[in-house]
């Protein structure tokens, strides 16, 4: 009875020590979002669609980390878009939302691969619409000679994303000190012989404590054999007031090519929180502000959410969308529609319903 005893004992003892291995050892996180709407977009012409992502880009993820030991851990993310709509992926790569690899430190962090960049957070958390293609959203800003500093995907010296997502990054963060934290990030245009002429450099700060929030964002985004070299500079704070949020950025593109593609934006916004509703409003202007014609959009829209759980939201939203000058496009959060629009009325109203579920 008494070798009985011993052997369970030496049992149990071996399967804590497995357990304690396992929640010390390599962790990894499969997580996703999947949310879509019904939206009705009126201007010269009417059209109903589903649209994904209007709270959140679609995505599905892997995020890992292991602890080293000494203060050092391995980390790394790969996330895909998703277009809930039709089911293909977004951002014109399998992995086009993220994938880097990375190493943590007491100091900081440092991560190599397709990563954001500091316009892509500071018009995301900044933002009352965030940066996707529906609402008052800071996706408004761009069109700059068909830059877009904040959609990405055109015109940038990366391509594929840039500037918002930069390719063949790397980039260095600091932890946090007493609520100040700075980054940095070189995207590499791996062109032979001419390191620096194809490349995005990025540096920004961000503070947040005492119920404040705010960021300030410089890139840098040069493409030699495109003739392309712009510079964005961003600033962006939001403040917490119990229930209340409220919050507002500005963004100017500069051009320093012969193209002169400057513009600039800026946007303002607030919200209330009444337990499982949330309410929200946001004003976004864009502005063409050199050789091209001149032309603005004005984008007002108001939003309600209801939380049904921690993971799952119904959203709705209504948007007016006026764009404004001779020979300027119209724009939207999101791509319009070809037709839906004309020389006579380049005005659009948004109406949005939808769903939100994360795991």
């Amino acid at each position: 009875m008494k070798y009985k005893t011993l052997a369970l004992s030496a049992l149990a003892l071996a399967a804590s020590s497995v357990a304690v291995a396992q929640a010390s050892g390599p962790q990894l996180t499969l997580y996703g979002i999947v949310d879509a709407n019904v939206q009705l977009l009126d201007g010269a012409s009417r059209q109903t669609r589903v649209q994904s992502g209007g709270l959140s880009g679609s995505r599905l993820g892997l995020r890992g980390s292991e602890d080293l030991g000494g203060g050092l851990k391995a980390f790394f993310t790969l996330e895909s878009g998703i277009n809930l709509d039709d089911g293909t992926y977004g951002q014109n790569a399998f992995w086009g939302r993220q994938a880097f690899v990375g190493l943590g430190t007491p100091y900081g962090k440092v991560s190599l691969g397709r990563q954001y960049s500091s316009i892509y957070t500071l018009t995301s958390d900044f933002s009352q619409f965030s940066n996707v293609g529906t609402g008052a959203s800071t996706a408004v800003i761009g069109g700059f000679g068909g830059y877009e500093p904040v959609r990405g995907g055109n015109g940038s010296a990366t391509g594929n994303g840039g500037p918002a997502r930069v390719n063949n990054s790397v980039k260095l963060e600091s932890v946090n000190y007493g609520g100040f934290s700075a980054g940095a990030l070189w995207g590499m245009g791996e062109v032979a012989g001419n390191t620096d002429g194809n490349r995005i450099a990025d540096v920004y700060g961000r503070y947040t404590g005492h119920g404040l929030d705010a960021m300030l964002s410089v890139v840098d985004d040069k493409a030699d054999a495109l003739g392309q070299n712009l510079r964005t500079i961003s600033a962006a704070a939001a403040y917490d007031w119990g229930n209340y949020r409220f919050n507002g950025g500005v963004m100017q593109v500069d051009d320093r090519s012969a193209a002169d593609r400057d513009g600039k934006g800026y946007w303002l916004g607030a919200s209330y929180r009444l337990g499982q509703h949330l309410f929200k409003g946001q004003y976004v202007e864009s502005k063409n502000d050199g050789a091209l014609a001149d032309g603005k959009t004005q984008a007002f829209g108001v939003g309600y959410q209801y939380d049904l759980s921690k993971r799952t939201a119904l959203y709705s939203s209504v948007t007016r969308f006026k764009n404004e000058g001779v020979g300027y496009a119209s724009r939207a959060a999101g791509t319009i529609p070809v037709g839906l629009t004309d020389a006579n009325n380049r005005n659009l109203t948004e109406v949005v319903a939808g769903i939100r579920h994360s795991f």
